[in-house]
């Protein structure tokens, strides 16, 4: 099984570099992609003949920076491709796992198989070791290329946020299947996770600054659009979740006035039919 990978930066912090080299080992390449503006980070990247360092000296986001790493492995003749954030990193053997699986399951028109994604929000792991799911988070991710080609890869347009959501609702939308094996651990830095407890009850705070919550919100209003006749559930589900991370804003988060404001901004876009990069100066 040939196996490429693709990394996407924008202002990567020191520790790229150790994360980088807990999946080089297993990958035949490594394309890592910069969308930091107007900065090289060469020097952050370890040196290994099989990473192809690519900057942009522009963001133009992480769904294109995905598909541009997905077209360069099909070039190449992958047919699967690891997809890393550059704040995630296996603990020895685990991506191994996730090869393993793959060079030997019965599990026919696979679109990606992913690992449990290790965040500080407190959410309970399925007892299951190999379940089917509508969307996974994208770190970690091993897809299927032939596949990504299929259904037109990730939604450019959405810039960044929801954009695995998509993806998985459109693998499963086209009777692909969305594979995690909870067995196989990620360590994945989401937000600035923050549990508060309130009246013996947690509430999980992201802490995501403002921009992101414009695209959270305008994004997920975007997917419930395009699939909640395929599933109304879920897509019900993913809308009402907007309605916590206002309130956890509201009475638990800082910067509230800016964050509150764009995700007012990102609800009214939607409705403009406002696509892309985050439009406003402030």
């Amino acid at each position: 099984m040939r196996l490429a990978g693709i990394v996407t930066l924008y202002n990567p912090e020191s520790q790229i570099k150790n994360n980088i080299l807990t999946y080089i080992n297993q990958l035949e390449k490594l394309y890592v992609i910069d969308n930091t503006e107007n900065k090289d980070n060469t020097e952050m990247i370890p040196k290994n003949r099989k990473i192809v360092y690519l900057p942009n000296y522009q963001n133009i986001g992480v769904a294109t920076a995905l598909n541009k790493g997905a077209e360069l492995a099909r070039k190449e003749g992958f047919h699967w491709l690891l997809t890393m954030d550059q704040d995630s990193c296996f603990k020895k053997g685990q991506l191994e796992e996730l090869i393993h699986f793959l060079e030997t399951t019965k599990i026919k028109n696979i679109g990606l198989v992913s690992p449990w994604h290790n965040t500080k929000s407190g959410t309970i792991k399925s007892q299951k070791k190999v379940e089917e799911v509508m969307e996974v988070m994208t770190s970690g991710n091993i897809i299927n290329l032939d596949v990504h080609e299929n259904i037109g890869g990730f939604k450019d347009w959405l810039f960044i946020d929801s954009i695995d959501i998509e993806y998985g609702m459109n693998l499963n939308k086209n009777h692909y299947k969305v594979i995690r094996l909870n067995n196989v651990e990620l360590e994945h830095e989401l937000g600035d996770i923050k549990i508060k407890r309130v009246l013996g009850r947690n509430f999980v705070c992201s802490n995501h600054n403002y921009i992101r919550r414009y695209y959270i919100v305008r994004n997920i209003y975007y997917v419930y659009q395009m699939y909640h006749k395929d599933f109304p559930e879920y897509c019900e589900f993913i809308r009402n979740g907007l309605k916590g991370a206002f309130r956890n804003v509201l009475f638990f988060e800082k910067d509230k006035y800016r964050k509150i404001r764009n995700m007012i901004r990102g609800y009214y876009d939607f409705k403009k039919n406002i696509k892309g990069k985050y439009p406003y100066s402030n």
